[in-house]
């Protein structure tokens, strides 16, 4: 048994909840805020067994898409304090072991 931990932005929340549902995963969402742009996420919690998580990380990958945004810092975030694009991730996926696992 596995549990798969998302953090997707929460553009996609939606469409990545709605493809998991549809896949039959079920899944608990958790608003959440980046470190890095201080932007609102939804952290995903999904339990899966082990064979299933590949086609669960395919359904989250093909639900939401990396694009790229213009981030405006201070002078010693960006080279004087110039719009930089950065790549903002679709998601970021952590698969770990659950060594027990009850429905109650």
């Amino acid at each position: 048994m596995k549990l798969v931990v998302a953090v997707v932005q929460d553009r996609d929340s939606q469409a990545v909840t709605g493809a998991l549902v549809k896949h039959g995963y079920r899944v608990t969402k958790v608003s959440s805020t980046g470190g890095f742009l201080k932007r609102g996420n939804a952290t995903l919690l999904i339990g899966c067994e082990d064979s299933m998580v590949e086609s669960l990380v395919t359904v989250i990958r093909n639900a939401c898409e990396p694009v790229a945004e213009l981030v405006t810092g201070s002078p010693t975030d960006t080279a004087a304090g110039m719009p930089t694009s950065v790549a903002v991730r679709g998601s970021t996926v952590f698969v770990i072991e659950v060594e027990r696992y009850e429905r109650l």
